[in-house]
């Protein structure tokens, strides 16, 4: 539903996966530097209000696996009230990938400025 306003911002998601891969990294947490893209104001939904969205470059690995590399899908929370996610957990936009789903232990990657794990 959102990638239509996404590319209208210069921002083409149409190599990834129609939906995202919510990762744990408890017990860490992250917190958000500086993203790749940060469309703001995006008015996707036709009764919901706008909202600011960023996206973070990421590379995942996996044992025996080439790496893939996507974002971290980030909705603002303070434009998004009525959505919470835990402040351990990312959701990954990645190309489909064969093998990754539920259980699945991944490494990744995010350039240092982007993101921080504590």
């Amino acid at each position: 539903m959102q990638l239509p306003f996404f590319l209208e911002r210069g921002l083409d998601l149409s190599g990834f996966y129609l939906g995202t891969l919510n990762v744990s990294i408890a017990p860490m947490r992250y917190r958000v530097g500086e993203a790749r893209h940060t469309p703001r104001e995006v008015k996707w939904h036709p009764t919901e209000p706008a909202e600011d969205f960023s996206f973070f470059d990421v590379v995942v690995h996996r044992e025996g696996e080439a790496p893939v590399a996507g974002f971290v899908y980030f909705p603002h929370p303070d434009t998004k009230p009525t959505h919470f996610q835990k402040a351990d957990v990312l959701e990954l936009l990645l190309p489909w990938t064969e093998g990754l789903g539920y259980g699945t232990r991944i490494g990744m990657e995010v350039p240092e400025g982007q993101m921080r794990f504590e």
